[in-house]
């Protein structure tokens, strides 16, 4: 049997939790392509995808908490989950830092996540790792 080279990526997710797939689908990849020995470099949410670092989410007690499940796998892999400033912003999503500069009354961003500008992402084009996308439906 022909041994893999294992392969870095960096996932892209655009699409909203409870309003497309595109969550469930990266996370799904992303658990294959560990347990296959692959790396994930980071994870970053842009567009809609950024509501899936939301903390005020609260999905009925039947459904998935996609949320919760990203958090607590990017955690327990060590891999840093970056949202787009921008969505973010334009999205109702802060962290601390955000919420004293725009002078909100609260930060909504659940850890692990972190807000970064697109220079992240600018990183992951240039760097040695694949970059896949998963997108909402449109």
């Amino acid at each position: 049997m022909q041994e893999v080279t294992p392969q870095s990526y960096t996932l892209v997710i655009t699409g909203a939790p409870y309003a497309s797939q595109a969550p469930q689908t990266a996370l799904e990849f992303a658990r294959a392509a560990r347990a296959s020995g692959h790396r994930i470099k980071r994870v970053f949410l842009y567009g809609d995808g950024v509501q899936l670092a939301s903390a005020l989410t609260a999905p009925p007690s039947d459904e998935s908490h996609w949320p919760r499940v990203w958090a607590e796998f990017l955690t327990s892999e060590g891999i840093p989950g970056i949202v787009c400033i921008a969505s973010a912003l334009r999205r109702g999503l802060v962290d601390e830092n955000e919420r004293k500069r725009h002078e909100l009354t609260a930060s909504n961003l659940r850890p692990p996540f972190i807000i970064a500008g697109l220079g992240e992402w600018v990183e992951a084009q240039r760097g040695d790792s694949r970059v896949l996308y998963f997108h909402g439906a449109r």
